[in-house]
């Protein structure tokens, strides 16, 4: 492993050794602005933020919720670039250094170029992708242009997913496995989080040794500390991106997210 997959590697082995999950804050660029999404990077991380997944703003995101499409429907109509999303990469790893992952549909990587935009993204700074809708199947160019610039291919499960799919993607991916789960929408809470824990098992059972990381809906530290009990690392992004949108200022948006991540990293520590 080379440059910054090593660095995301590494911080995540960290939070194991001291027994707990890793914090994993996700925020959209160019969300409020250019500028103010690299501030709020800084933020969550000043709160205790482990690693953060940058979002490149999509015009139809079809797995996010209507939190994170109002915040990335400011940023279309702000003008946020892919160029943006690569600044936002740089200086917020510069700032604080911890690793920074995009996360973004296939889209746009293809129209960009995937040589481009990994080129590019190394450049900056970046840990690697989150890539939710690009079949695993179907990743090999870009698997082989991320591990020539040292990029984690991070893969999202459900589950939906069997086990032999499952086999499939933890031995196709790199960095950590991002595992998907809705909390409070599907049957109840205490279900889901059951489902939640299982996907871990399974996904581990495959033998790939990659950390796996739990995206569940955790709003609180009540329920990062639910998460973190079976997971290796706990993924929140609408309840950052909400605290911000309903600030009353960018700045008062600064506080927030950052009194957010401190509860959070309270709570994946209480284990």
């Amino acid at each position: 492993m080379s440059g910054n997959v090593q660095l995301l590697s590494d911080t995540l082995a960290a939070a194991q050794g001291e027994g707990r999950a890793a914090l994993i804050a996700y925020l959209p660029a160019g969300f409020p602005t250019v500028d103010g999404g690299i501030e709020a990077v800084k933020a969550v991380v000043a709160g205790g933020a482990d690693v953060v997944e940058v979002g490149l703003p999509h015009s139809d995101p079809v797995l996010d919720g209507p939190v994170i499409q109002t915040a990335d429907d400011i940023a279309l109509r702000g003008g946020v670039k892919i160029a943006d999303v690569m600044r936002t990469v740089r200086e917020a790893h510069a700032a604080t250094g911890v690793p920074v992952l995009v996360m973004t549909y296939w889209n746009p990587i293809d129209r960009y170029g995937v040589e481009r935009f990994t080129a590019e993204l190394a450049e900056a700074g970046g840990a690697g992708c989150i890539l939710p809708d690009l079949p695993v199947q179907e990743s090999a160019l870009w698997r082989e242009h991320a591990d020539k610039h040292g990029l984690a291919t991070v893969f999202v499960v459900a589950p939906s997913s069997r086990d032999e799919r499952l086999a499939t993607i933890t031995a196709a991916g790199s960095g950590f496995v991002y595992a998907a789960s809705l909390m409070g929408v599907t049957g109840t809470r205490e279900s889901v989080g059951q489902e939640a824990a299982a996907l871990v098992r399974r996904t581990r059972a495959t033998g790939s040794g990659l950390p796996v990381c739990v995206g569940l809906g955790v709003s609180n530290a009540v329920q990062a500390k639910e998460v973190a009990a079976f997971a290796d690392g706990v993924i929140v992004g609408s309840a950052f991106v909400k605290r911000m949108l309903d600030a009353p200022d960018e700045e008062a948006g600064l506080v927030a997210v950052r009194e957010l991540a401190a509860e959070l990293a309270a709570g994946v520590r209480r284990n």
